[in-house]
């Protein structure tokens, strides 16, 4: 498969950026990014999810449901994976009570929906505000996630993590989880940002990813423009190809300076193209 096709961009990263957020679903242009992502040649999105105005989200809306598949159908793309911001934003794993049940409520609304536009991956960032500071909220966010393992199955549904645990503590992590509904999301920027060394990355649980955001960072500090920052494209692609990894390729890529978002991704796809012409 030619690698155009398993590349795909995080949702957003064609409309400019909103209060200065280098994230954030488009509320005002959601819509014009399917044509702009077909006129770049791009198959695939990964639909991302804020918890503020949640249920007003297309996503979780019958006729946002109904645009979706349309748009998806006219310009030939899928929605194969939703990165749940809202999940880092209001973890529910770090709630009390009654706080915790109706963020564990708005979880399975949101899986339902997933399945209503058939997105298979829910990204569940366990970094920043979302990470597991403790074993109670470990227990806590496992104990949920056993709970709804079966609904996952039903629903076709793949729960994966990204995380900044060091690679032996994310190996223990997902080794708890059968892999047949819970998997890995790898991020090349993040864990460049963090020092890890990709073949300690790979060794530990290379055959557990299902998803991968492409972006670059530098060491401790933020996203940059792809091949400017400590990621080792080249290599992590070659890791890619050693272990069979068979996935997307989302960019999650350093925002244009001079606002050209389609002229930004071309870029960045044309040096994923050259590092990884062999995948």
């Amino acid at each position: 498969m030619h690698i155009n096709a398993r590349l795909g961009f995080m949702q957003g990263r064609l409309s400019s950026l909103i209060d200065g957020k280098i994230q954030s679903f488009p509320w005002d242009s959601w819509q014009k990014e399917f044509p702009a992502a077909q006129k770049l040649g791009l198959r695939l999105m990964e639909w991302t999810l804020d918890q503020d105005r949640l249920y007003e989200n297309p996503l979780l809306t019958p006729h946002g449901q109904q645009q979706i598949r349309r748009l998806c159908r006219d310009y030939s793309l899928s929605i194969p994976s939703l990165t749940g911001d809202c999940f880092m934003q209001a973890p529910f794993w770090k709630a009390r009570e009654q706080e915790r049940k109706a963020l564990e409520t708005d979880f399975i609304a949101i899986a339902r929906a997933c399945a209503e536009i058939d997105i298979e991956m829910i990204v569940v960032p366990l970094v920043d505000n979302g990470r597991l500071e403790n074993q109670q909220h470990e227990d806590v966010l496992l104990a949920f996630l056993r709970a709804q393992a079966n609904l996952f199955c039903t629903l076709g549904l793949r729960i994966i993590f990204e995380s900044d645990f060091i690679p032996g503590e994310l190996a223990r992590f997902i080794g708890t989880l059968p892999a047949d509904i819970f998997g890995v999301n790898y991020d090349i920027g993040n864990s460049a940002a963090l020092g890890y060394t990709p073949e300690e990355e790979f060794a530990a649980y290379s055959h557990r990813i299902v998803n991968v955001h492409v972006k670059d960072r530098v060491l401790g500090g933020t996203t940059v423009p792809l091949g400017t920052g400590n990621a080792d494209l080249p290599k992590i692609f070659r890791l890619l190809r050693a272990s069979s990894y068979g996935g997307s390729l989302i960019m999650q890529t350093a925002r244009a300076k001079d606002g050209d978002h389609e002229g930004a991704l071309r870029q960045y796809m044309g040096q994923i193209e050259a590092w990884a012409k062999d995948f």
